[in-house]
Formats: C-alpha cells, sequence, structure tokens
C-alpha cells in the first residue's frame, strides 16, 4: 500500500540533488554518476570514445547509457548520438549526422518536428526514462551555445 500512498502523496522525502523534478527516478537502475548540468561540451566527452561511459541527452535530459554500450559504442548502430543530444535524430528516425549538433552549437529548439516526430520523440523518452538513469540535464554554455 506505500506504493499507492508514496504515488497520491508523494514520499515525503527532499531531493538533496535537486534533480527528481527532471528526471524520473528508477527504483532498479544503478547509483548513477550524478553530474547535474552538462554543457554540450562537457556532454561531449561521454561518446563511448574519450570516455567509457556513453551519455545521450534527450529533450535537455542526460542519460547513463554505458549498460547499452552494444548499441550506443562505437561500433553500435546509435553511435553518433553518444555524447550529443540525440533528439532530433530519434525524433525523426534518422541516424544521419546532420541529425546531431556539435558541442559548439546551439541546442537543437527542435523546431519543425511533426505532430508524429514529437509522438516519436515522446516514445523515445518514455524508453529512456524506463532503461537507463537521468543523470542530469544539458543546458546551453554561456558564450557557446546559447542564442543570446
Amino acid at each position: 500500500m506505500s506504493f499507492v500512498r508514496d504515488f497520491f502523496f508523494g514520499r515525503g522525502e527532499e531531493d538533496p540533488t535537486g534533480l527528481s523534478k527532471e528526471c524520473p527516478s528508477q527504483d532498479n537502475a544503478p547509483d548513477p554518476l550524478v553530474e547535474g548540468i552538462f554543457y554540450p561540451r562537457t556532454l561531449y566527452k561521454y561518446n563511448g570514445h574519450d570516455d567509457e561511459k556513453i551519455f545521450i541527452a534527450i529533450r535537455g535530459r542526460v542519460y547513463d547509457c554505458t549498460t547499452g554500450r552494444s548499441f550506443y559504442g562505437p561500433s553500435g548502430p546509435y553511435n553518433n548520438f553518444a555524447g550529443k543530444d540525440a533528439s532530433r535524430g530519434l525524433a525523426m528516425n534518422s541516424f544521419d549526422e546532420s541529425m546531431v549538433r556539435d558541442w559548439d552549437e546551439p541546442i537543437d529548439d527542435l523546431q519543425g518536428l511533426t505532430e508524429s516526430q514529437e509522438a516519436a520523440l515522446n516514445q523515445w523518452l518514455d524508453f529512456f526514462d524506463k532503461k537507463y538513469p537521468c543523470i542530469g540535464t544539458l543546458e546551453p554554455e554561456p558564450g557557446v551555445n546559447d542564442t543570446n
């Protein structure tokens, strides 16, 4: 019954990291490396080449996909998403390099996606929420990725 109580009334615990509002909790996930805020430049190094860990961003959330190395690692079919924001590529079901931005470009605002592409992206987001630990958020680096 505690699940029902927690569902309706919350657990009553404060999240010391402040990340719980950004990243859904996972009861079955291993303890993640808590980084908090990632900039595209800092995310990029977690691409499976420069660092053994593989992090992928989707809709501003950063996931530790290291356990999915066969998919996202250097020889995996989704390897171009490792260390980057994969949102547009997943929404459009495209692995083309033009679907991801370089670390020194503005973060993709996802303008121009169709309703079905938005729905596909939301399905991917649900998948990642269930499969991989969310370890932080992707934000623009001042002076590098901001559009001001």
